[in-house]
């Protein structure tokens, strides 16, 4: 088995892992939480799935980098066709700052305000989660559709 082909194998399960992940917190657990009125689920299950993923984002992003180093695809991240390389980057790197950055600086704060107002910030977060959501969508739509298309 290549470098590459190998690359490519765990680039596409960590992305699955990482954005099967963030799709089912945001379309059944933060829905079911906010309509339940039940923190707790909600916190459970982001504590159990944020320490997966602080596995699959970094290696999402290795094997991406890898390849893209392998194959000398710098060029990409100039060319409007190849407009999904960036995407991706984009996407990786918003989640990246989300998860080693943001969460540990801020996420005491925001589970207080969880506490203090629930139905609010369940709604807050099922929109921002949405959101990010429908933008790793687009860059995995314009991926495939760029590299099988």
């Amino acid at each position: 088995m290549s470098d590459i082909l190998l690359a490519r194998i765990i680039h596409v399960l960590a992305v699955v892992h990482w954005i099967g992940g963030v799709s089912f917190v945001t379309l059944v657990i933060l829905p079911l939480a906010r309509r339940r009125q039940n923190i707790e689920l909600f916190v459970s299950v982001e504590h159990q799935f944020s320490t997966q993923v602080r596995l699959s984002l970094p290696l999402a992003g290795a094997a991406g980098f890898w390849m893209t180093w392998r194959l000398d695809l710098w060029w990409r991240f100039a060319d409007a066709d190849f407009w999904w390389m960036t995407a991706m980057v984009a996407v990786w790197v918003i989640f990246m700052l989300l998860v080693f950055v943001v969460e540990p600086l801020l996420g005491s704060r925001l589970l207080q305000k969880l506490e203090a107002n629930p139905t609010a910030m369940l709604g807050r977060l099922g929109r921002a989660h949405a959101i990010l959501l429908a933008a790793a969508v687009v860059a995995i739509f314009g991926t495939l559709a760029g590299v099988h298309g």
